[in-house]
């Protein structure tokens, strides 16, 4: 409800878009033909406190600075409301200033993300867009120095216990599930604070969720970041993401998750920060119980605070190495089996062909010279897929290697890199013809192999194979999940 005494702005805000307001407890919207409104609600809620028109006027002004760089078509500038000496507003009019307004572009309500996740219509391609949105994002802003990382952890689960105790969700269960995540901080601690110092700590969007993403120009942009704490704001990036991750995994299940994480990793080489995932997703999903618990009523948080619990204890990591000739689906094969594998959102799938793109400042569809592909440029990119292969595990975090793997020095390092986790070698096999054909209709992929490619690297041979031979004419995923034990179940 928007206080009594914001009733005049607005009416006048009412009066100019002929709408009634979309609502959150700290604002209220005024969606018309032409533009939208924001108003902040003059309230002192603990957290935070617009109650001073001045405090307002700030934290418009912010929140205009932060967003408008990643969404100048959306976000078009601070207009004051003012009083004539009549006593009748009017936006930027005469007279004494008495509240002020963010004037922004309006969105159709279908074209916000949560929406479009509703309707099933976040495919593949623009769950790729919005990851690609994310690290565009992330890769703009500049590291922040001299944060301790899990100091601010912390500070934040403190807050959130609070919070979740007030919202009347089970006192035994918060007090364990707060106990666990001190334990994870403490644990993580070394590389929460590695990552601090490595730059990952930047001044994030801080409430990343698909209803603070929107098509615009049908581009995925981000918009609606938090503006009136810098400290909740001021996080690692992969803590940032973590919010996104947990959204898609509760709305449209493991395999969008998975899929943005593997897309943000390929763009951004940042695979370490899969050893906060379990932490990060158990926080997120802390904060959307108390939130909804406050909101609805605690059974409304009990879903969120079941996965909250639920991912602060992952299965063990494990490496599978999928190889094979050109066009034998080993890509295809490595996302069918990642949402089934290790902890949440499912393993980290390492692709050689999105390595080397990334190694060359290229998105994974963008073609590369042949250079690219000289001998000390591939033995590059596999030393180091084994590597990131490693830190990855050693994170706690199950892993697909995805290449050719047709030489038998690739084999040996890919099944080294595995450390003390269980290993497993799948290797995809199909007829020539078969593999032509599909290479020929191959179109947006990461892979830049042509037939020519393809024949030369069969005319080689790949050596002595002890891994599992799987037909890769027909569907291999039924026989895969087989070989590897899931049946069904996440591993």
């Amino acid at each position: 409800m928007i206080p009594p005494a914001q009733a005049g702005t607005a009416a006048l805000l009412r009066r100019l878009t002929g709408a009634e307001p979309i609502e959150t407890h700290i604002s209220a919207v005024f969606v018309g033909r032409e533009a939208a409104w924001k108003l902040k609600k003059a309230v002192a809620l603990g957290f935070l406190d617009f109650s001073k028109l001045a405090a307002r006027a700030h934290f418009l002004r912010r929140e205009l600075e932060i967003n408008q760089p990643f969404a100048p078509a959306l976000y078009r500038g601070l207009v004051p409301v003012t009083r004539a000496p009549d006593g009748g507003l009017a936006l930027d009019g005469e007279g004494e200033v008495v509240e002020w307004v963010l004037r922004m572009a309006p969105v159709p309500a279908a074209d916000f993300l949560d929406a479009v996740a509703a309707r099933q219509g976040l495919e593949p391609a623009r769950l790729d867009a919005v990851a690609d949105a994310v690290f565009a994002q992330h890769a703009a802003l500049p590291p922040v120095a001299g944060i301790d990382a899990p100091d601010a952890l912390r500070r934040v689960l403190a807050g959130n216990g609070t919070a979740a105790r007030a919202a009347g969700l089970p006192e035994a269960r918060i007090a364990a599930l707060l106990a666990a995540t001190e334990a994870w901080i403490a644990r993580l601690a070394p590389v929460l604070a590695a990552r601090a110092a490595a730059g990952r700590v930047r001044r994030c969007h801080g409430d990343l969720h698909l209803g603070n993403l929107c098509l615009l120009d049908g581009r995925v942009t981000p918009f609606d970041a938090l503006e009136f704490d810098e400290a909740l704001a001021t996080i690692d990036t992969g803590y940032d993401l973590a919010f996104l991750l947990m959204d898609l995994e509760h709305r449209l299940g493991r395999a969008a998750a998975n899929r943005v994480l593997n897309r943000y990793v390929a763009r951004s080489g940042d695979a370490g920060l899969v050893a906060g995932l379990p932490l990060w997703l158990s926080l997120r999903a802390l904060i959307r119980a108390h939130v909804l618990a406050q909101a609805k009523g605690a059974a409304a948080g009990l879903p969120y605070l079941d996965r909250a619990e639920a991912m602060l204890a992952p299965p063990p990591p494990r490496l599978v190495a999928v190889g094979g000739l050109q066009g034998t689906g080993k890509s295809r094969l490595a996302r069918a089996l990642a949402p089934s594998l290790g902890a949440a959102p499912g393993a980290l799938v390492l692709r050689s062909d999105e390595i080397r793109k990334r190694r060359a400042g290229r998105a994974p569809e963008e073609r590369l010279p042949a250079a690219a592909y000289a001998p000390e440029a591939s033995a590059a990119v596999f030393a180091e897929l084994a590597a990131v292969a490693g830190e990855a595990l050693g994170g706690g975090h199950a892993v697909i290697a995805d290449a050719a793997f047709l030489r038998e020095e690739e084999r040996a390092a890919i099944e080294a890199a595995r450390g003390a986790a269980p290993f497993a070698g799948l290797w995809l096999e199909a007829p020539l013809p078969v593999l032509r054909a599909r290479i020929e209709s191959r179109r947006g992929d990461a892979s830049d192999a042509d037939v020519a490619v393809l024949e030369a690297a069969a005319a080689r041979g790949v050596g002595t194979l002890r891994w599992q031979r799987l037909d890769a004419t027909a569907d291999p995923v039924p026989m895969a999940r087989r070989c590897l034990g899931l049946n069904g179940d996440r591993l």
